[in-house]
């Protein structure tokens, strides 16, 4: 086999991996259609998105297994972003996405932890808000970009947990 048609061979193959890829993310979403759309924040929480604490949209999967990511209604896209967390509940205001509005009242619990799907952190270093979304429980992941912030932002979204009713 010469040089050439190696390359050939290799590019072809990379490039059915990739349709492969996207024809089983575009399944994944179609399997999840019956996801509620998203809450839509308050306009004074969104007025306030630029003063959030700085974080990276990891994911949102299904409350009860890390790596089932869910994809419908633009969760499955990785973003930059900035998350305020007022009595109202939580924005994740994001860059190129979706906002992703969490009601205090969905609220369920709040957690430290290493490994999400798309991410995986030394120290427990991402920050997990399970919720409620319509009748499915799910967990977001955000990875805040200082580790001050880390703390201070369960705290914060702990903060509205006694409230809601939810664990304490």
């Amino acid at each position: 086999m010469t040089r050439n048609l190696a390359v050939v061979v290799l590019v072809l193959v990379v490039v059915l991996l990739w349709r492969m890829m996207f024809v089983g993310w575009r399944a994944r979403v179609r399997r999840q259609g019956d996801v509620p759309d998203l809450p839509v924040a308050p306009e004074s929480l969104r007025d306030r998105a630029s003063a959030g604490i700085e974080a990276t949209y990891v994911s949102t999967t299904a409350a009860g297994d890390w790596l089932d990511r869910v994809a419908a209604n633009g969760l499955g896209v990785r973003s930059a972003a900035l998350v305020v967390v007022d009595p109202v509940g939580v924005l994740v205001a994001r860059t190129g996405a979706p906002d992703v509005f969490v009601p205090a009242a969905d609220v369920r619990d709040v957690r430290r932890e290493t490994f999400r799907a798309g991410k995986a952190r030394t120290g427990a270093g991402l920050v997990v808000v399970e919720w409620q979304l319509g009748t499915a429980s799910v967990a977001t992941a955000l990875n805040p970009r200082h580790d001050a912030d880390r703390d201070r932002l369960v705290d914060a979204v702990r903060a509205l947990i006694p409230a809601t009713g939810g664990p304490s």
